[in-house]
């Protein structure tokens, strides 16, 4: 059996598995391993500038010919604690991906709309991550190409607010015949298939590939993913608000979430340790002072402990029990969802 969907005819793919560009963390390496397995790898740039934003795509050229996409959130759009110059920071990003022919631009957690018509005049496919129903249809409306469709499960910052199995049918329904991929809680086979079965044309998997050899992610936080569990995970409403208000996101407890625990779970401005550095992010553009409740992506350049910075995870932890290639994970995925869809 062979997994071929109108998402692979859309992006071009072979299996229709997509890896989410998450932090700093989705580097060339990984994009360009799931995108030879017969996937669409998608590579994340955190605060990078322009120029290393086209360098980090054509460096990902030369690991393979096979499509790709670039992941920005664009909730600097949103954020109210952005000024107009991270906009314009936010805007410059995204140009510098078209400017550099990206296969595929993915967005999260804001209007499409502007972005529609600049990706498809530079020959990209527009995919946008949605939360709902109601706006996956406004994205089908604005013109994308594809809609990732969030379920509460999913880790890092959750626009969800019911399960993916809810959800899904719902989305499915609202776009017609405009794919639909499914993502949050899936992270074997047997959840691709049941994504699959209820009208998604694809997966996005996250929390799976933190756990790959190529994710540029400190090794503390690979390690917390293999031995972790779903109930390991929490929801939060904004305790990780430190750079992003009022995005409520889904992660591993550890030492932050003990110690905001243990105070009675206090609103911003009453939390224990606020304001206090705990320790330092290196990226290849520059450093970054990481402080207690910051929302960031823990690479492995921090020189702090990772247990007090955010170590992001879905439901679908539960199922991570090994770090390894990507593309063997890719593999593997196929061949868990083939067999679970056999008669």
């Amino acid at each position: 059996m062979t997994l071929h969907t109108a998402l692979c005819d859309v992006l071009g793919i072979d299996v229709p598995i997509m890896s989410v560009g998450f932090g700093g963390g989705a580097v060339p390496e990984l994009a360009a391993a799931v995108s030879e397995a017969g996937g669409c790898g998608v590579l994340a740039f955190g605060g990078a500038p322009p120029e290393y934003i086209a360098s980090e795509i054509a460096r990902t050229r030369r690991l393979t010919t096979r499509p790709f996409g670039a992941n920005f959130i664009i909730a600097g759009f949103a954020n109210p604690d952005a000024t107009e110059q991270a906009r314009a920071a936010r805007r410059a990003q995204i140009e510098a991906a078209l400017a550099s022919r990206v296969p595929v631009l993915v967005l999260f957690w804001g209007d499409p709309a502007p972005f529609v018509e600049p990706a498809h005049r530079a020959g990209a496919k527009l995919l946008i991550q949605v939360g709902s129903a109601d706006e996956a249809a406004s994205a089908v409306a604005a013109g994308v190409d594809a809609v990732i469709v969030q379920g509460v499960e999913a880790g890092g910052h959750v626009k969800a607010t019911e399960s993916i199995w809810d959800v899904l049918p719902a989305a499915v329904r609202a776009c017609g015949r405009t794919p639909v991929v499914a993502s949050g809680g899936i992270g074997d086979g047997r959840g691709i298939a049941r994504a699959l079965s209820l009208g998604a044309q694809g997966v996005s998997l996250g929390t799976r590939f933190v756990a790959s050899a190529e994710a540029w992610i400190h090794r503390h936080y690979k390690d917390r993913l293999v031995g972790g569990r779903a109930a390991d995970t929490v929801l939060t409403p904004d305790l990780y608000d430190v750079g992003w208000r009022g995005a409520p996101h889904r992660s591993l407890k550890n030492r932050t979430f003990d110690l905001w625990d243990a105070a009675g779970r206090p609103p911003s401005g009453r939390r224990p340790g606020e304001g206090e550095v705990i320790g330092t992010l290196r990226f290849p553009w520059g450093e970054q002072s990481l402080q207690r409740y910051a929302s960031a992506m823990l690479v492995p350049t921090f020189d702090g402990d990772p247990e007090d910075a955010v170590m992001w995870a879905g439901e679908s932890v539960e199922l991570v029990r090994d770090v390894k290639p990507a593309g063997d994970i890719v593999r593997e995925l196929v061949r868990e969802t083939e067999a679970a869809l056999r008669p």
